[in-house]
């Protein structure tokens, strides 16, 4: 969907971007990941030539971008700005029409798919007539997302979209995001410094440096796979925290002892005021479900293949979770 081939960028003495080359397939998530200064905003603002480089080839969809008008190419380009970036003198309601307005979307068609996208990112259809200075900071963030899904893109680019947000809202808007089908048929290059929000988010990470790529992998490809030295103390801080949310019950399903119940067992679980947990569930989450029950064991089942369950101690997860550290460390 998007090709990065050899991209260089310099201000003045500066070279905010050093022969950047990467790929980002048809629906997936990659986020660019890095140290203040690394390059991130630069490299997703070349992508829709808000920022021209110097050198190098950008292609979306096979054609080159460079042969595209500008004003034509950010249109069908979804954008989220920094700091939310809805004009101050707009109502919500003419904040998400700008570009619709500008595609010639007759009024009645603006109006049914802001109504549906308000709808979606659990906002009142009241907010439509109110001004950004009369909504919380998750409100705006969300109108800023419908701003940019309004006319169904195929790419959104978001650089650092959840930044002004604080923790407990960004959570919130995190959930919404993985959750919402909208997100799901597109494809995202997100920037962030933040590792935690990358590796919840993401199916692929960039992890930038100094302007240059220094690895791209999956969230255990840096985990368990570092490229080298610098990727591997960017993460020490909050290594085990990433390593509960980015593994999932079925990460750890064959590490698992296998299921102490008999068949009439089972069928009285599945009927009965215990829930089964979908296996998908990260550890991270899985180890909180045990401060929420009074029983000593939780039982989680395959997504794709529901008569396959087990039902698990506290001790037994992180049994489990140590040995599939070790296998993957020393692997």
């Amino acid at each position: 969907m998007i090709e990065l081939t050899a991209v260089s960028k310099r201000y003045g003495n500066t070279q905010a971007v050093k022969e950047l080359s990467f790929t980002v397939f048809k629906g997936e998530t990659m986020v660019i990941l890095g140290t203040s200064g690394s390059g991130k905003t630069t490299t997703i603002k070349m992508i829709n030539r808000l920022v021209e480089p110097d050198t190098g080839e950008i292609s979306i969809n096979g054609r080159s971008a460079i042969h595209e008008k500008p004003e034509m190419l950010r249109r069908k380009i979804g954008y989220v700005m920094q700091n939310i970036g809805l004009f101050p003198h707009y109502t919500v309601s003419q904040n998400i029409a700008v570009v619709p307005k500008l595609l010639n979307w007759p009024e009645e068609k603006i109006q049914e798919r802001s109504v549906e996208l308000l709808k979606k990112l659990r906002l009142s259809l009241d907010c439509l007539a109110l001004f950004p200075h009369e909504l919380s900071g998750g409100q705006q963030q969300r109108v800023g997302l419908a701003r940019a899904l309004v006319a169904d893109p195929e790419i959104l680019l978001m650089d650092e979209p959840f930044g002004a947000l604080d923790n407990v809202t960004r959570s919130e808007i995190h959930v919404e995001f993985k959750g919402l089908e909208e997100f799901k048929r597109k494809t995202i290059v997100m920037v962030t410094h933040d590792v935690q929000e990358a590796f919840e988010l993401a199916d692929r990470i960039c992890l930038m440096h100094k302007g240059e790529v220094v690895q791209i992998g999956t969230a255990r490809d840096l985990l368990y796979r570092p490229a080298n030295d610098f990727v591997r103390q960017f993460l020490d801080g909050a290594r085990l925290t990433l390593e509960f949310k980015s593994m999932s019950i079925q990460d750890l399903w064959e590490l698992l002892p296998a299921h102490r119940m008999g068949l009439k067992e089972r069928t009285d679980l599945m009927g009965s005021r215990k829930q089964l947990q979908p296996a998908t569930l990260s550890v991270w989450l899985a180890m909180e479900l045990f401060n929420f029950t009074v029983e000593d064991y939780v039982s989680f089942v395959l997504t794709d293949d529901p008569t396959q369950m087990k039902t698990i101690s506290f001790s037994e997860l992180t049994l489990a979770f140590q040995q599939y550290q070790q296998q993957n460390v020393h692997g």
